[in-house]
């Protein structure tokens, strides 16, 4: 079996703090590209790589609420939207670690969001406590402590 190539995409929230810390992780079992929206820059400063290998799977770690409704929408404006559009067309496996807090998690347009990212089989990783299956929002003011308290591995885990 060849080398497995993963894309890792990175949103705008402070989970992305870590997303050194989670290509790092994924990198023990994947050949690991970075495509990092302009708004993930305030927490994570490396560059998407434009040149990459169409992935076997796709984690965006974090998945904010922007990115998602797009990709629920298939809007593919940006690159980050764009791995994760294609990825759902292409039926790779896709790992999200959503991060969206308790005031955005009550607009109309966000369980339609979950549901049909959902159904087109991204498995969710909640950010608070790794587990697999629905996620939860995120205590508005308590991204510090999320971030410290998150482990790549669970990312890793539900990848596999």
């Amino acid at each position: 079996m060849g080398e497995r190539h993963l894309t890792l995409v990175v949103c705008g929230a402070p989970l992305a703090a870590r997303a050194r810390d989670v290509a790092d992780a994924l990198s023990t079992r994947w050949s690991v590209s970075i495509v990092a929206t302009d708004a993930a820059s305030q927490w994570f400063d490396e560059r998407s790589e434009h040149d990459r290998p169409r992935p076997d799977a796709v984690v965006a770690c974090p998945l904010t609420f922007n990115t998602a409704n797009k990709v629920a929408t298939g809007i593919m404006d940006t690159s980050a939207a764009g791995a994760l559009c294609d990825a759902l067309g292409a039926g790779v496996p896709v790992v999200a670690v959503p991060m969206v807090n308790n005031r955005l998690w009550g607009h109309p347009v966000w369980l339609p969001t979950l549901q049909t990212l959902s159904g087109a089989g991204v498995r969710f990783v909640d950010p608070q406590s790794g587990r697999i299956g629905d996620p939860a929002p995120v205590q508005s003011g308590t991204g510090p402590e999320v971030v410290a308290a998150f482990d790549p591995a669970w990312v890793v885990a539900a990848v596999g």
